[in-house]
């Protein structure tokens, strides 16, 4: 999906690409969807490292690896997805176990993520 401008048939396909590379803990996956220097926002984020921001793409690679490195897999679940093009705004809904998400992620104009903040809550 990189290297093209994201549009709603595009979020579409990367919402499904995401959920699989998830499913599968695939971190390097994930992580190049990520521009180099995407800030990505999280409560876990706070808790592991002190910050609510990971900033870099290698940062949030070793973050991830830090925090879902010793899971093989995952049974995520989206719930939902939005794109919303004025802005390069893709919000996904998803759930993991009994955890409930939502989380945006902001793109570039070749389609990397920029920024992504999730929020979390049972």
């Amino acid at each position: 999906m990189s290297g093209q401008a994201m549009n709603r048939a595009a979020a579409e396909r990367f919402v499904a690409a995401w959920c699989a590379n998830w499913c599968r803990v695939d971190i390097d996956a994930v992580v190049a969807h990520f521009a180099d220097d995407a800030q990505m926002r999280s409560p876990l984020a706070l808790k592991l490292t002190d910050s609510p921001i990971v900033s870099g793409a290698e940062n949030i690679r070793a973050y991830w690896r830090k925090a879902y490195g010793s899971i093989k897999s995952a049974d995520l679940k989206i719930l939902n997805w939005s794109w919303d093009d004025t802005i390069a705004r893709l919000t996904v809904w998803w759930q993991l176990g009994d955890t409930r998400a939502s989380e945006f992620m902001d793109f570039d104009d070749a389609g990397l993520v920029v920024r992504s903040e999730a929020f979390y809550g049972k």
